[in-house]
């Protein structure tokens, strides 16, 4: 935008680099910082209303109907306006709902769309002040890589479960009964219940379903690199920088992958949306996955199948993992403005 570099001089106190929009020239663990240090979802200062907003906004965003359905009924329960779901489920004009909902909903559609611009950056500062804020897109964050997660495995709604989004829907055949997803059900023995139990603590997700269950086949990102290498790992996350338009996250990513051996064709091929012909198998399942899953907000059949085969469960709910935390990571850093570290040229194509 025109003279945005002035606009975000203007957002900025004197007294902090402009780096980013919070100061910060580390990245998004340095922008995490910066928050409030309360659990954003049970306890944000925008009370649970606005925050089952920012879950639904993201879920919209993402065309995560398991997601949006269950966060739908929170929503409803903790006193939101069915009119303002009803603007974020249809993608209806934001005239005639509050300011604060105005701005998540605007926050969140911009990110969906990889760049957060400066009126409406200084309009969500203005009405929730910097440390709330943060509460709130670290929220959004979270729930981007919940979305990731869910969508990965094709995370169906419990038998006789309404889906709220207006989405086509076609059954999926490559589902288990019991966990209603591609992964098969591990039960777990129930925790001891807290004494006393904590306020609007609860999990919505039934059991045998959602993230809860999906991390249970996995072993982490430790087990992960022994079984597959960094290699791999930075080109899942590459894909993920590449289908967010993250600069920052592609740039410095790409710098790692360089060190760890990523093959300047697969960078290539990725940075530039190629075709994946003449890569290696490994390389080209994970960059077709992740082109499905945040192009689609779906991943086929058949791609998940073969990614299975070549991978095995635990490693590949391991690599949707970390796609799944540079979703997270992609949110913070669009809409708080990370540039690079001076001097260091930006390596993603626009």
């Amino acid at each position: 935008m025109k003279h945005a570099s002035l606009i975000l001089a203007l957002l900025l106190p004197a007294s902090l680099d402009a780096q980013s929009r919070l100061g910060s020239t580390d990245g998004a663990a340095a922008i995490r910082s910066h928050r409030s240090g309360v659990d954003v979802r049970w306890e944000n200062k925008v009370g649970r209303a606005l925050s089952e907003l920012a879950i639904l906004a993201t879920a919209r965003e993402h065309d995560q109907p398991y997601e949006w359905s269950l966060h739908e009924m929170e929503a409803i329960a903790v006193g939101l306006d069915p009119a303002v779901i009803d603007v974020v489920r249809n993608r209806k004009p934001l005239a005639g709902i509050g300011d604060k909902e105005t701005t998540i909903i605007e926050l969140a559609r911009e990110i969906a769309g990889h760049r957060v611009t400066p009126e409406t950056y200084s309009r969500a500062l203005t009405t929730y002040g910097e440390t709330t804020l943060l509460d709130v897109v670290a929220l959004m964050g979270g729930y981007a890589a919940t979305a990731t997660r869910l969508s990965a495995v094709n995370q169906q709604m419990p038998p006789g479960w309404k889906q709220f989004l207006p989405l086509p829907f076609t059954a999926p055949s490559d589902i288990h009964a019991d966990s209603r997803s591609r992964l098969p059900l591990i039960r777990t023995p129930a925790p001891p219940p807290a004494n006393p139990p904590a306020l609007y603590s609860r999990g919505l997700a039934p059991e045998g379903t959602g993230p809860g269950q999906i991390g249970r086949h996995g072993g982490g990102l430790k087990s992960l690199e022994a079984s597959v290498g960094r290699a791999l790992i930075d080109v899942a996350a590459l894909v993920t920088a590449r289908a967010h338009n993250q600069q920052y996250d592609w740039t410095m990513t790409e710098l790692a992958a360089q060190r760890d051996g990523v093959s300047s064709a697969v960078i290539d091929v990725i940075r530039t949306n190629k075709p994946t012909t003449g890569i290696g198998e490994k390389e080209t399942i994970v960059i077709e996955f992740g082109r499905e899953l945040f192009g689609r907000h779906y991943v086929t059949a058949e791609t998940y199948a073969r990614a299975l085969r070549v991978f095995g469960e635990r490693d590949l709910v391991d690599l949707v993992g970390v796609m799944a935390q540079h979703a997270d990571d992609a949110t913070l850093l669009t809409v708080f403005d990370q540039q690079l570290p001076a001097g260091q040229k930006p390596l993603l194509t626009p």
